[in-house]
């Protein structure tokens, strides 16, 4: 699974961005989908998860009741509805694919990886 994060961007404090994942091959609907971020001078922190059928997910603390995982398998992509943003979720964010069942909360638990898009919140 080749997996291509993008929607990042400069956005106010308040403000909105949607982030998604494309994914290539066919067995997409078989693997749980997460997002990480990763900010200067921080380990790599789990953000959301979702599970194949979309109808189990986890937030982070941090992120929950603002952020909103999805996905789509129709079109092997996932999504990251991030509402609310603060300054502290300035990062690099990260899609994640698992193969094996149940929602990861470990970047270890992950077997493939995208390229990362940068999110940048002003103050």
């Amino acid at each position: 699974v080749q997996l291509q994060a993008f929607g990042g961007g400069l956005v106010q404090a308040g403000g909105s961005l949607r982030l998604s994942c494309a994914a290539s091959g066919r067995t997409f609907s078989s693997y749980v989908m997460g997002w990480f971020r990763q900010a200067p001078g921080k380990e790599r922190e789990f953000v959301a998860a979702i599970t194949w059928s979309g109808v189990i997910t986890s937030y982070a603390d941090s992120v929950k009741g603002r952020f909103t995982i999805s996905r789509d398998n129709a079109k092997n992509t996932v999504y990251l509805q991030m509402n609310s943003l603060k300054f502290e979720d300035t990062a690099v964010y990260y899609c994640a694919a698992k193969y094996l069942a149940g929602l990861g909360y470990r970047s270890n638990e992950y077997d493939y990886w995208g390229q990362g898009t940068q999110v940048t919140v002003s103050s």
